[in-house]
């Protein structure tokens, strides 16, 4: 009997080692599906060309972990960044990962405020970003047009709202894809497509080199908005125009991180763009 307590307690110290059971799901996500420092100059650019000036304020929507908001504020002693989110967990574990160890300059250009982003807290910024297709929780257009009207009103006078959303012919079918990362791989799983509703169900699992898995650390149910619907709410809320701007690829098909200005496009299997509400 004592044998065989002490090799299930081997199997269970063995288990609890594995990566997977190690992993934090926060930093997986901030290390596999966001580049603040990327969004950052696409954001500066497009602002420098529209506007002629400089976006020093942030509201990020969404923002979980306020990655963005953190990258934002230390990337200029002149610029601060509020970040809203639902989920008070999600919001600490940033505040302790992110804003403290930014240091007290940085962080006290940050609130990260656990509210609903339609209760139109926090100051007007320069910028309003709902990256992350996170305003895809939104199913209803009453709902989005709600979203995007609040929006519209925590914008200066000459702001803009940055939205992201992504598309193409293995975005509306199930499907999962894996890439290779530092220290793990990330699949982004596709599980069901409907097409009457445009409704979506995705996860996010991480698999690691010892063979440990941390399934579903991350689930999205969204309704999946095409970009005319996007920018048709956009004016309905009162933006004056907007714009769209296309992820260029290259010969093998993926993204550069290059975006450009368009009206037009041929179809791709995936493609991802920004669309850019102007007040």
């Amino acid at each position: 009997m004592a044998g065989k307590n002490t090799k299930g307690r081997r199997k269970r110290l063995k288990k609890g080692r594995s990566l997977a059971a190690r992993a934090d799901r926060f930093d997986l996500y901030q290390r596999s599906v966001q580049g603040p420092e990327s969004d950052i100059e696409i954001f500066g650019a497009i602002f420098r060309d529209l506007r002629g000036r400089e976006p020093r304020k942030l509201r990020e929507d969404f923002c979980g972990t306020g990655f963005l908001s953190t990258t934002w504020a230390g990337s200029d002693p002149r610029r601060t960044a509020v970040g809203i989110d639902l989920d008070g967990p999600t919001l600490d574990w940033g505040r302790r990962h992110n804003v403290e160890p930014a240091g007290t300059d940085v962080a006290s250009r940050i609130r990260l405020l656990e509210a609903d982003v339609r209760d139109a807290r926090g100051p007007r910024a320069d910028i309003v970003c709902a990256l992350n297709f996170s305003f895809c929780v939104f199913k209803q257009r009453d709902e989005l047009r709600r979203y995007f009207e609040v929006a519209h009103d925590r914008l200066v006078r000459d702001g803009l709202f940055f939205t992201e959303i992504y598309g193409g012919s293995e975005a509306v079918v199930a499907i999962a894809e894996e890439r290779k990362e530092d220290g793990f791989r990330v699949i982004w799983d596709q599980e069901i497509y409907n097409p009457i509703t445009h409704e979506t169900i995705c996860h996010l699992h991480f698999k690691f080199r010892d063979g440990s898995r941390l399934d579903r650390a991350f689930t999205y149910d969204w309704r999946l908005w095409g970009v005319p619907e996007i920018r048709e709410i956009m004016a309905e809320a009162g933006f004056a125009s907007s714009r769209v701007y296309w992820d260029v690829v290259d010969e093998d098909g993926e993204g550069t991180g290059e975006y450009r200005a368009t009206e037009s496009e041929e179809n791709q299997e995936t493609w991802l763009v920004y669309v850019v509400g102007i007040k």
